[in-house]
């Protein structure tokens, strides 16, 4: 449960920093920190289902977001 809070809050900060696109300012990236005590295979469906949730809000992985995992 504590993980699953420190990701929550990893993105919320990271999705309130993104710039909003806008005027004549060019569209940038929102970067994620995703941080896991386990391996980035190992957590699969975890990672999906954080990409699933991303792009419910609008956010692709690659596109308007980019995931760093860690």
């Amino acid at each position: 449960m504590r993980a699953l809070a420190a990701i929550v809050f990893v993105v919320v900060i990271a999705l309130h920093a993104a710039p909003l696109a806008g005027g004549a300012q060019p569209a940038r990236s929102a970067r994620i920190g995703f941080l896991s005590s386990t391996a980035e295979s190992g957590a699969e469906g975890r990672v999906e289902a954080f990409r699933q949730g991303l792009r419910e809000l609008g956010y692709v992985e690659g596109q308007n977001v980019r995931i760093e995992y860690g």
